[in-house]
């Protein structure tokens, strides 16, 4: 398996008799933005610390920049991986100064000129003399991307880095710092829970569950086209109609489609996201409107039709009563279908 930046296969890492990571495979290349996104516990942040180094595998093989640095024999330590790490709490040295601890892995002949470039970098020129209890949350984090890119290296890991910020601020802190990683054009791996952050962020989202990734692609294509049940439940509201699968075509309740995986099964289940179902009021439609949640910019609505119930997000300038009775209009031509 050849990789521009990451290879991973079959890593394996267990603790006792807890799997957390289990023969995952992962391909990444240079300049990437590639999201690691799965619930807590799945082995992302285990997955993480295996290619930083700071965990050896118990089986597999990782090779970094086309050099092998885990495999059977053979480990090399972090600090020859040429990797910045970001870790969740940030891991800062409170008894130094924001200057000392951006220059802590650097040679002491370097700080002088490497640690300005790299906090004008973050923009916190002129905070090299403050300690970090005297920084809030979000210039906490640029300092530790600051001390993560002071070595000049091609690959950068974040840990759930705006799992400390407040909830208002996370959005554009997000932002500011892809836009930070972006412009110096480094290989990005980020580990996160949150679907919102995997999905307006990265190039390309590697879902884990249970220590393994079980599917890798685009946002659009782990949201429209999940290569499970399970991974389209995670990654999104849907819909899930009873359909009949013949010659590639599905029928349901709301319709006929092209199926987008046909499996060779007859009776499956369809997938629609909520935002494909538009609502056309009409006292004689078939379906009715039997509850509604306002969130300010959509409304979701939940919808009986024929007895299966649907979920319909709409826009807020969009608004149907409870209890109306409407038509529902699928918006997709082609559908994801599971047995």
């Amino acid at each position: 398996m050849a990789c521009g930046m990451i290879c991973l296969h079959g890593v394996s890492k267990s603790y006792g008799g807890v799997r957390a990571v289990h023969e995952a495979r992962l391909c990444v290349e240079r300049g990437e933005f590639v999201a690691l996104l799965g619930p807590s516990g799945c082995g992302k942040t285990t997955l993480l610390r295996l290619i930083a180094g700071f965990e050896e595998p118990d089986a597999g093989e990782i090779r970094l920049h086309d050099a092998t640095v885990a495999a059977s024999g053979n480990w090399t330590p972090p600090e020859r991986r040429r990797v910045g790490m970001v870790f969740q709490d940030y891991a800062l040295f409170p008894h130094l100064t924001v200057a000392e601890n951006v220059g802590f892995g650097l040679r002491r002949r370097e700080r002088a000129t490497r640690v300005p470039i790299v906090l004008a970098l973050v923009d916190l020129c002129g905070l090299g003399g403050r300690y970090p209890h005297e920084l809030s949350g979000g210039q906490q984090q640029r300092v530790a991307l600051a001390r993560a890119l002071a070595p000049g290296p091609e690959l950068i890991l974040l840990d759930e880095p705006w799992s400390n910020i407040d909830p208002h601020l996370r959005s554009s802190m997000r932002d500011e710092l892809a836009r930070i990683l972006r412009a110096i054009n480094v290989t990005v791996v980020l580990v996160t829970h949150d679907r919102e952050e995997a999905f307006s962020l990265a190039d390309r989202v590697a879902l884990m569950r249970d220590g393994t990734v079980v599917q890798e692609g685009t946002p659009e294509q782990i949201y429209l086209e999940p290569a499970t049940r399970w991974a389209a439940e995670f990654v999104g509201a849907g819909n899930f109609l009873p359909g009949r699968l013949a010659d590639g075509i599905v029928a349901t309740h709301v319709g006929r489609f092209a199926a987008l995986n046909p499996n060779g099964a007859t009776d499956v289940e369809v997938l629609i996201r909520p935002e494909l179902l538009e609502l056309e009021p009409d006292p004689a439609g078939g379906a009715e409107v039997i509850g509604r949640e306002f969130r300010g910019h959509d409304v979701f609505y939940r919808v009986l039709l024929d007895g299966v119930e649907l979920v319909s997000q709409r826009p807020s300038n969009e608004l149907v009563a409870l209890g109306e009775r409407v038509n529902v209009r699928p918006h997709a031509s082609r559908v994801t279908v599971f047995s």
